[in-house]
Order: structure tokens, then sequence, then C-alpha cells
């Protein structure tokens, strides 16, 4: 299988510590034998965002559009491909993707929120460290890939506890929006929006190749 990833025309990201986050936008295409995915993500949008998804799967659709209100992104996702599996997947890679070049190295970082819908009750932690870590399982095998590819691509710790529920589509949608809601939270400036949360600082690694 052959696959291009790579970033569209899109403006450098400024530095969020010195100037304005809502300029800050993330475009990507992604495209391999199977799927092509293009999104486009914007973390600090303006109010009134628009939210738009269009994968020709209806239920995708409307959890990435969950997803997208409830974490208050600007995100329109376009995206088909030969397999519902491979167009899950490969949306949540690519939106990962999008979501690692909006996170600045001063934000809140860890977050949570715990979500009800009907008999449904789920809870997500995260911590967006650079690190991937995912801890399910939802009740259903492909939204659960979902998680952990989103989470895997984004480089963040993600923790999805299912309390409690009997309806695969509440259970899989609280926990959308929880994610959401958390992210939201995690992805908002941490102090003074200059200084990285963690006791080791910024990590600086130095590749030398004398060879």
């Amino acid at each position: 299988m052959t696959e291009r990833s790579e970033p569209t025309n899109a403006p450098e990201k400024p530095n969020p510590s010195a100037t304005s986050q809502a300029t800050r936008l993330s475009e990507i295409i992604r495209e391999t034998s199977e799927t092509r995915v293009a999104i486009t993500l914007d973390a600090y949008p303006n109010e009134g965002a628009a939210v738009e998804a269009a994968t020709t799967n209806a239920f995708l659709d409307h959890m990435l559009t969950v997803l997208g209100r409830y974490a208050g992104f600007g995100l329109r996702v376009e995206a088909k491909g030969d397999l519902t599996h491979h167009l899950v997947e490969d949306v949540a890679i690519t939106l990962g993707l999008a979501l690692r070049d909006e996170i600045p190295e001063a934000c809140t970082r860890y977050a949570d929120a715990t979500v009800v819908m009907d008999e449904a009750m789920v809870q997500v932690a995260l911590d967006l460290v650079g690190r991937f870590y995912y801890e399910g399982p939802v009740p259903s095998s492909l939204y659960d890939h979902f998680l952990r590819s989103f989470a895997e691509n984004a480089r963040m710790t993600l923790h999805v506890r299912v309390l409690r529920g009997t309806d695969r589509h509440h259970v899989v949608e609280a926990a959308f929006k929880a994610l959401g809601l958390a992210l939201a939270k995690a992805m908002a400036p941490g102090g003074d929006g200059s200084a990285v949360f963690s006791t080791k600082g910024a990590v600086k690694i130095e590749r030398r190749n004398d060879r």
C-alpha cells in the first residue's frame, strides 16, 4: 500500500505565547490506495466556527460533529474510502495528526470529563503529553480503534472508562462528547501561556550524525 501524508499550503503556525491562538490552523490531506482524507482544524476559532463532516458514513459524520462542537473546534472533514474500517481508521489518524499540529507547548495539558446520555455514563481523562497511551475500551471495536488511532497520532495519553450503559450508540456518543469537553479544557492556555506545564520543562533532543 502506498501512502502520502502531507500538509497543504497552510500558513506557518505562530507561537501561541507570542500571538493570538486564533490564527492557528492545521490543514492535512492524507491519501492511500484505500482512502482519501482532507481535514482542516482550527483549535482556537472565533465564536461561531463551523463543524462540517462529509465522510460518506452517517454515524462517523455524527461523531465527528459531536467531537468538534464539544471541543469548540472549527473542523471540516471530507473523506472517502473503500471499506468502513479503512475509512474510520484513516479519518482518526488524520484528525490526530491535525490536532498534534495545534497543541501548543504551553497549555493546561491535563483534563477529564464525564458525560451521561440516557442510561450511559462515560468518563474520559487525557494528557496532551506528547506520548501515546490508550486505555479503553468502548463497546464497539470500530470506534475503540478510532479512539486508539486518534490518540496515537495526536501523541496523547487517553483513558476512556465506560461507567455504565447498554446502548452502544449512547456509549460511543457519550465517549465522543466527553472527549470533546476534555480536549476543550486541556487545550486552554496554562498559567501565563508561556511556561511548559511539566517539571521537566520543554524536552530538547539534538541528533548528530558524525558518520
